[in-house]
């Protein structure tokens, strides 16, 4: 009898996660285990047996794994050496002309490959894949019995212009592995065939150095798994949101990075689309961090920039993260300007916020929900005593409430509203970066503390809909279930898109759905069906940014391209460009194999009607506190509805349910939570520290949008790659600056100053839409090529403040 019974794991920092699905029935069990670091494979198997499972008894084990992250967050990666084309070795090391630190000459950057592990070979084809310079293959033996001897434990081999014709890279491979048949080798071809030499060769680098580490790890783990008794593969979670074998992992090490996170967005998209709500913002929040993703139609959206760290670039599609330093163990304090911040320094598990009785005496986010009411001080998650209420309270008020002017109580209350300040400006950018109204999605909340912020969050945002699922602590195991197979494939073909020919455009589609759908039938994977879709990142020609639009029929219609990238351009910023020429980027295929997609069984809850409350406690809601119910979520059955002022407890999570606002249960046991107005604040008109904290964040957020749009519509390279530009929002009577933009140069920002007062100075009839521009260097320039443009901005007939770029 075949097994239905499927296994997914996420393995995060602190803790390993598992879930474990019966699909035919629907049942489903779950575990938590510390993880360990040192060895994954051991937590995973501990988690294993918490579950009792049986191994010879499960169909699939799907593994989202942390091993490729870390590597290369922590600069833990193999011993790498570097065979490039002659003239080319310090690719790696010009990069792009980024700051580490837009504010200040601080910051480092350390090549991936230190410049001795890098040895040039002579080789040369051109922009058009014609070989200018043969190959010479005895250079490259030569090159890698070298840097074999000086202690690469892996090669990494990037010749120019390979992504358009990969035919020396490959055969470089050939004869390293002839001369060094252990050798682990990565091309960047094979990686990354896009155009843009630094971001090819530095995810290269980065596959190089985390795939012997992984290749080892999985062996490893499978090793320990046919031991216990499973016999299928091993499959492991892409950062793309898809999943694939071991095997397939092991040379592709660089697709895993981000597994656990891109598992979460694919859980929280299956379970909202069942749910009801296709559009929606995945809010992720733990101890350190802020995890968001933009989910739109049931899909995450899907990113080939991010960056691991400065100035490291990993080019790979994967599901967009957006990251802050906000979560619960996020250390409060009060800056020298008296102002209060909150994060992104993190108080961690160890020695954690004070409440957990570790050691840990900075105030936190996680302290203040405690000193609130919001979470229960007698059980506290990662806690076995109850919380010093005493201790958490002085030490509040000596770290944030004396310098404020603040009692314990007010001093916990402002720790929260500047936190679900800056996460809700976070997930307002990471919208309107793709073009989105955060207003129009729902709110999804998962990790030990999204639910606790989420209703302030979306408040904030008028965002109308809150979604809590019923195990919001196992989202990311969730999502190792719900995965397809997938793969990516991408070829640079950058030309204007109206001579590009047609046929040649389908044929490397076509090539791109043959290569997946082979892979996919390699793998063993059972599948439903195999899905193919396409995709072509344009710009106009001169910009620097692409914008992916989705290509639709089996036909590639450059005129029929080119109206969808207007729409898309136009909707985005609405402006239309119709004289400038569109160029074709890249062409991108994802082919995917769509897995049953398993329902699981929610718990039978005996009580029926309205659940009764445990008991109740005094909460602190918008200024005040109130007697508040405390329900066992366990007993709410599908139907229910609980009236807020009310907290929902369960063993992974707090949901909070504010006064005025309801919670109601749908039958796949989520809570839907109905946002409402913002309350009432005693006070809230008073400009006090944490009312300016709050306006700062939202000014610097509308100058940082102002940036983005900037950086993303510019025709230049100067201002859109070397940053040589900034934006700020500035004062109406003054000219003095209110805030600034994060990307740009900051001398422009102070002299702008100088030409916001010139234009207070000699114009004083300016209407709204109209824009002032100056290049004289007697009103605040620098030079004549140095342009600022001021606008005036007016609300209700009133000017308010100039906006300047």
């Amino acid at each position: 009898m075949t097994s239905s019974v499927t296994l997914g794991v996420d393995v995060g920092g602190t803790f390993t996660d598992l879930l474990s699905l019966d699909l035919e029935t629907g049942a489903f069990s779950v575990a938590k285990v510390p993880s360990t670091p040192a060895n994954q494979a051991e937590g995973f198997m501990a988690g294993v047996n918490a579950l009792g499972l049986s191994l010879n008894g499960t169909e699939s084990i799907v593994h989202g794994t942390t091993i490729a992250t870390n590597a290369i967050l922590e600069r833990k990666g193999v011993k790498c050496g570097l065979i490039t084309t002659e003239g080319f070795r310090d690719t790696l090391e010009l990069g792009r002309r980024t700051r580490p630190n837009a504010w200040g000459m601080t910051g480092h950057f350390e090549p991936l490959i230190s410049r001795d592990m890098r040895i040039e070979v002579p080789e040369r084809i051109d922009a058009s894949g014609n070989v200018l310079v043969p190959l010479d293959e005895a250079a490259v033996a030569k090159a890698a019995h070298r840097l074999a001897g000086m202690g690469a434990e892996a090669l990494v081999i990037h010749f120019v212009h390979a992504y358009v014709n990969s035919g020396p890279e490959e055969r470089a491979r050939e004869i390293v592995r002839a001369e060094l048949p252990d050798m682990p080798v990565s091309i960047g071809s094979e990686v990354l065939r896009e155009i843009r030499e630094f971001e090819r060769a530095t995810a290269a680098t980065l596959n190089g150095q985390i795939q012997p580490i992984m290749q080892r790890y999985l062996a490893r783990l499978a090793g320990d798994l046919k031991q216990g008794g499973y016999g299928h593969e091993l499959l492991v979670m892409q950062g793309n949101g898809g999943m694939m074998t071991a095997e397939t992992a092991g040379g592709h090490a660089a697709q895993t990075v981000m597994s656990g996170p891109a598992a979460g967005a694919i859980a929280a998209a299956h379970i909202a689309m069942a749910a009801g709500f296709p559009n929606v913002i995945g809010c992720d929040m733990g101890g350190t961090s802020f995890d968001l993703s933009v989910i739109r139609s049931g899909a995450p959206a899907i990113t080939t920039e991010k960056e691991m760290d400065y100035a490291v670039p990993l080019g790979v599609p994967m599901v967009d993260i957006h990251t802050i330093g906000s979560g619960g163990g996020s250390i409060a304090k009060v800056n020298a300007g008296g102002l209060l911040e909150v994060g992104p320094q993190s108080a961690g598990a160890l020695p954690g916020p004070i409440a957990y009785g570790r050691g840990g005496m900075a105030p936190t986010v996680t302290d203040a929900n405690v000193l609130l009411g919001r979470i229960n001080p007698h059980s506290i998650t990662g806690s076995d005593d109850p919380a010093d209420l005493d201790l958490v309270r002085r030490r509040m008020e000596e770290e944030v409430g004396a310098p404020l002017g603040l009692d314990a109580t007010q001093a916990a209350a402002a720790v929260l509203e500047v936190a679900n300040n800056q996460m809700a400006h976070a997930t307002r950018m990471v919208s309107i970066e793709k073009g989105h109204d955060p207003r129009e999605f729902a709110l999804f909340a998962f990790g030990g503390a999204g639910p606790l912020h989420a209703n302030e969050i979306a408040r904030e945002l008028g965002v109308p809909k809150v979604i809590v699922p019923r195990h919001p602590g196992i989202t990311s195991a969730m999502g190792c279930v719900l995965a397809d197979v997938r793969h990516d494939f991408t070829q640079s073909i950058h030309k204007p898109l109206m001579g590009v020919e047609a046929d040649d455009m389908e044929k490397i589609l076509a090539g791109h759905a043959d290569a997946g759908q082979k892979l996919i039938t390699k793998e063993g994977v059972r599948v439903e069906r195999v899905e193919v879709r396409h995709q072509a990142d344009l710009l106009y020609r001169g910009q620097s940014h692409v914008f992916r639009v989705s290509l639709e029929g089996e036909t590639f219609d450059p005129a029929m391209v080119a109206e969808a990238f207007a729409r898309l351009y136009r909707e985005r910023f609405e402006i239309a460009l119709p004289e400038m020429m569109p160029m074709l980027i890249n062409l991108r295929t994802t082919v995917t194999g769509v897995r049953t997609r398993p329902q699981m069984r929610i718990e039978e809850v005996t009580n029926s009607g309205s659940p009764k409350p445990v008991a109740t406690r005094q909460v602190w809601f918008a200024g005040a506190w109130h007697e508040t119910s405390i329900f066992d979520r366990e007993t709410i059955a599908p139907g229910a509805v609980i009236e807020g002022p009310a907290i929902i407890e369960q063993l992974d999570t707090t949901i909070p349910v504010d006064p005025g606002t309801r919670a109601a249960a749908d039958a796949h046991g989520n809570l839907i939570i109905e946002v409402g107005e913002a309350l009432a604040r005693d006070g809230a008109s008073k400009i006090d520290a944490v009312t300016l904290a709050v306006v700062q964040n939202g000014l610097n957020q509308i100058a940082s949008e102002m940036d983005l749009v900037h950086q993303l519509t510019s025709f230049s390279p100067i201002i859109s790659e070397s940053y040589d530009r900034s934006n700020g929002i500035y004062d109406r009577t003054t000219g003095r600056i209110i805030a600034q933009g994060e990307l740009g140069l900051p001398i422009f920002l102070g002299v702008m100053q100088e030409t916001t007062k010139a234009v207070i100075d000699h114009i004083s009839d300016l209407d709204p839409g109209d824009v002032v521009i100056v290049n004289d260097p007697y009103f605040g320039g620098t030079h004549l090529m140095d342009v600022k443009m001021m606008r005036p901005f007016f609300y209700g007939g009133k000017l308010w403040a100039y906006l300047a770029n």
